[in-house]
């Protein structure tokens, strides 16, 4: 069943915008901690790293320096091994107009991108439709976060409309919300694939001790995965995984009894090239 299969692009995201070491203390927050951290994940098998830098003070930040630190520091880490994947999250701080700004400054490799902060009307679409074509032109690995089947429908019509140029994006659909005690569910990915028209490549995201579960259904289903302190802390019995590096193992072993094989980093930017 592999061989009809794409390698299976497995994700750690492990740190987002708010976790910081009271949430747990592998955490990472500056960029050695970053660094560290994409080393003992690529040892379990991840391909790609989602990326957040803080402040000083370990607040979420949208700053190129920082970006470029970082990413300095992990590729000193683990050389072109892992795809470093920089969010453009506003996290309730940043505008659209310093969200597209920042990623322009920095030229990251892959930048992940939500549909409702950079086009949240059809406003907005004047401004957001130059910055996509640029990732497009720019050849910079784009992943559209979709939070339900209904953002879905409109990235899909924003596409047809040729707001969104045609190219390969990698669709993340975040199963569940970021609040205090969410528990995703497998079944929380149906309404996004009765949904999926397009030929996009797609991954899921989950929160909870059933996030394990909802990566396995997205495997079994041809989906990619992302793990990772980001979103869930839990083991599938409820304990709280050591670090980072644990969960994207139990991803990778899950992967494995399914018999889909894992994808290294230079298959990912052959796939999205």
């Amino acid at each position: 069943m592999s061989a009809t299969w794409e390698p299976l692009i497995l994700t750690v995201a492990p740190n987002g915008a708010f976790k910081t070491h009271q949430d747990h203390p592998q955490v990472p927050l500056s960029a050695k901690e970053l660094a560290e951290t994409a080393k003992s994940c690529l040892r379990a098998e991840a391909s790609m790293i989602h990326l957040h830098v803080r402040d000083a003070a370990g607040r979420h930040l949208l700053d190129a320096t920082a970006y470029r630190d970082a990413t300095a520091a992990i590729r000193k880490a683990v050389g072109d091994e892992l795809v470093i994947q920089i969010t453009s999250e506003a996290a309730r701080i940043y505008s659209p107009e310093v969200q597209m700004a920042v990623i322009r400054e920095v030229r990251p490799e892959a930048v992940s991108v939500a549909i409702r902060e950079l086009i949240p009307d059809e406003a907005s679409e004047v401004l957001a439709a130059p910055f996509f074509e640029w990732l497009h032109q720019e050849g910079i690995m784009a992943q559209i976060i979709l939070y339900s089947a209904d953002e879905l429908a409109r990235y899909q019509a924003l596409c047809q409309r040729g707001v969104l140029p045609p190219s390969r994006d990698f669709l993340l659909f975040v199963l569940g919300r970021y609040s205090n005690g969410q528990q995703s569910d497998p079944r929380d990915l149906l309404p996004f694939l009765q949904t999926l028209t397009v030929p996009s490549p797609w991954a899921v995201c989950a929160f909870g001790s059933m996030e394990s579960a909802c990566l396995t259904a997205a495997a079994a289903l041809s989906g990619h995965v992302r793990t990772g302190f980001e979103n869930n802390l839990q083991l599938p019995d409820g304990r709280t995984a050591r670090d980072n590096a644990e969960l994207v193992s139990l991803a990778a072993e899950n992967a494995r009894r399914l018999g889909r094989s894992l994808a290294q980093a230079r298959q990912i930017r052959e796939m999205f090239a």
